[in-house]
């Protein structure tokens, strides 16, 4: 699981233009979850999301993770278990353009120096899973929306991860790819994975595959829906 205590984020802090950007917030994800953070655009949830990924740290406060507090570690350490732990997909899929899908699914595993058949195999068989493998030479600037889409997920658990964080992942997505999206998640949670994702979406937040809608304003906690 996941502990959060009293987790505040500031940023430009002693200059005129400082922002809170998240306020002393306390909370615990339990594990093999789906929880959504919903709120609107400047509530915390990105923030949030992105120092519970080990992404940033935050000004005070504490996270755990599993027992084991990380806040205060060394960054080398947060990049291991940033790397080990975590699979993260994105508004933008931010694939790398002029490189081919299957480049782009196994680019987050080199640091941690597998060898390249079983890396590329692996890699390949995610693709397959998400129907995606014939296009594993095609540049990424030829993929669809949806594709793209698959591709990234494809990327996020390329190091096997067991937290997948998406922040705001259907903002660029139809209805029906967005649904597609939620089945795909909820996949990932049964696998028991936890996922979390920051949306404001109502195809997300509404979908029965969700375990837990937190809604977040102005740097704060509004409301937990179980």
């Amino acid at each position: 699981m996941i502990d959060l205590i009293d987790i505040r984020k500031v940023f430009n802090a002693g200059k005129p233009n400082e922002f809170v950007a998240v306020k002393g917030i306390t909370l615990r994800i339990e594990s093999e979850t789906m929880t959504v953070f919903r709120g609107p655009s400047g509530s915390g949830k990105t923030t949030l999301l992105s120092m519970v990924g080990c992404l940033s740290r935050p000004t005070s406060g504490r996270i755990r993770l599993n027992d084991r507090e990380i806040t205060s570690l060394p960054e080398r350490f947060l990049t291991e278990i940033r790397q080990s732990l975590f699979g993260f997909i994105f508004q933008q899929c931010n694939l790398i353009k002029g490189m081919t899908v299957l480049e782009n699914v196994m680019i987050p595993a080199y640091p941690l120096g597998e060898r390249h058949a079983s890396l590329k195999r692996r890699a390949l068989d995610l693709l397959d899973a998400f129907k995606m493998v014939q296009k594993a030479e095609a540049k990424t600037e030829w993929l669809s929306g949806g594709e793209a889409q698959r591709v990234a997920i494809s990327r996020a658990l390329i190091n096997n991860p067991r937290y997948i964080i998406a922040d705001e992942p259907t903002a660029n997505l139809d209805t029906r790819l967005s649904q597609e999206f939620m089945e795909i998640m909820g996949k990932l949670a049964d696998e028991r994975r936890t996922v979390l994702i920051a949306s404001h979406d109502s195809l997300v937040y509404d979908s029965s595959r969700v375990n837990r809608v937190i809604d977040l304003r102005d740097g704060r906690i509004a409301e937990m829906e179980a």
